[in-house]
């Protein structure tokens, strides 16, 4: 009605007028459009913030060396770029629509690489789902099993999407926490020293709880779970008929030895209740292609196809094909020094190692991880010597300390309580995160910040 008469009276008018008008009458329709209803669904509450949004900010503002966000600031292998460029230049028809759940060739390629690795019989069309990175692939596992009231275990410290998403779902998270052994004076900490505590993981499973997180290598400790933990994490799923969500985006990156184990495989029975999440940004260095899938059994599988068919529907095509390829070649090799699952970590390693020593130098605390892109580092001694960092009353010390370290020092890291759920943020708000996949480029800029803070630190 009112949009009528509103109408009709513009037309009325002369030209200056009707356009001083229009813009009142289209500022009045705004507003009540706005004022009407509440705009967001609810699910969205409480979930709106996000860390790396507010630090990346930060960091360009300050013209800071960004060590806090987790991608390589160097190309990916010249076999992975070859065959996106080839995917770009070849066959026309990889401009248009693939199989919705996947580009086949990269399906196969995908079932025949990790079937042999999960001692499994992948079928590529009933077992593989191609998702929009790994991130798309945890989303449509939440949102096709998850629902209100269910609720769903995670391990923390966590990465921070897989509480919204829960929440997102209609789930409840329930949190149990990784406590670091203590180590001697002197001794750096391992990622190995963070342990699950047997019995209070046990006493988190109840008739409610529909599945478990599991992240292996972990972000941000960076703790690979060994095969014994691994079997407790699989006895308690089967015993309570828990399916497992598997987030294994770093298992090529595993160090000093350690073994990376996928729980799919360590027990007699798990395939049947474990979705495994990879990602071809993380095996290959390309975190902007964005490709991802999920591998498990046909009856889990299904119900993410529903969720995935009525929402994305398609990846793009060209960067499955460059990840077929790059599987293709990885194939050839693997298993020998060549192969880029090999070398790759092998460089990743001496990155690490060169980061930790260049921290140490400023009075910081790694915890050598055993795997994945990331560390964390202990700030305790200048949570003690300098507690009053400027900041919110209720803010965490490593948020105010990573905000003071970026416009103090220039340098970029995130705060580990970010990683926790609320009750827990403050108890371990003394540790911070550090990305060690760089250039080395970006290692010298690092260090040229670190030689000047230790100047500082000189009496």
């Amino acid at each position: 009605m009112f949009r009528n008469v509103a109408a009709i009276s513009l037309q009325l008018m002369g030209p200056l007028q009707r356009k001083k008008a229009g813009t009142s009458v289209t500022r009045c329709l705004h507003q009540t459009l706005t004022m009407a209803k509440r705009v967001q669904a609810r699910r969205l509450d409480g979930i709106d913030h996000n860390p790396w949004v507010e630090f990346v900010k930060m960091a360009s503002e300050c013209d800071a060396v960004n060590l806090g966000q987790g991608f390589p600031d160097f190309p990916p292998p010249d076999f992975a770029v070859e065959a996106f460029q080839h995917a770009l230049s070849s066959d026309f028809m990889l401009n248009q629509y693939t199989r919705a759940f996947g580009y086949p060739p990269l399906t196969k390629i995908l079932a025949s690489f990790f079937g042999k690795l999960l001692g499994q019989e992948i079928d590529p069309l009933k077992n593989v789902l191609v998702t929009v990175g790994a991130y798309g692939a945890l989303f449509t596992a939440f949102q096709a099993l998850v629902e209100e009231g269910d609720e769903v275990i995670i391990i923390e410290p966590f990465f921070d999407c897989y509480e919204p998403m829960t929440l997102m779902a209609g789930g409840h998270p329930v949190f149990v926490t990784l406590k670091p052994d203590p180590t001697r004076d002197g001794e750096l900490d391992s990622s190995s020293n963070w342990q699950l505590d047997p019995t209070e993981l046990a006493s988190k499973f109840t008739s409610h709880t529909k599945a478990l997180i599991l992240n292996t290598p972990n972000n941000p400790v960076g703790k690979v779970f060994s095969k014994a933990e691994l079997e407790l994490v699989a006895s308690l799923c089967q015993q309570h008929d828990v399916i497992c969500i598997a987030d294994e985006v770093y298992q090529w990156l595993v160090y000093d030895g350690y073994q990376h184990v996928s729980i799919a495989a360590s027990l007699p029975g798990m395939w049947e209740r474990t979705l495994t999440i990879g990602s071809a940004g993380k095996t290959f260095s390309a975190t902007g292609w964005k490709v991802g899938w999920v591998l498990g059994p046909d009856s889990l599988v299904k119900h993410l196809r529903t969720v995935h068919q009525n929402s994305i529907y398609h990846c793009p095509t060209q960067g499955q094909a460059a990840v077929a390829q790059s599987f293709e070649h990885e194939q050839l090799h693997f298993g020998q020094p060549s192969s880029y699952f090999a070398r790759f970590p092998q460089a990743m390693q001496r990155t690490r190692d060169h980061m930790i020593r260049s921290l140490q130098s400023v009075g910081l605390k790694p915890v050598v991880p055993q795997g994945s892109y990331f560390f964390v580092a202990d700030i305790s001694d200048f949570k003690s010597k300098m507690p009053d960092l400027p900041g919110d009353v209720d803010e965490p010390y490593d948020r105010r300390f990573v905000k003071w370290m970026i416009k103090t020092k220039g340098l970029v890291a995130i705060p580990v309580s970010t990683f926790y759920s609320v009750p827990h943020r403050k108890i371990f708000d003394h540790y911070i995160r550090f990305c060690f996949v760089k250039d080395e480029s970006t290692l010298q800029a690092m260090d040229e910040k670190l030689q000047k803070w230790k100047k500082e630190l000189r009496p």
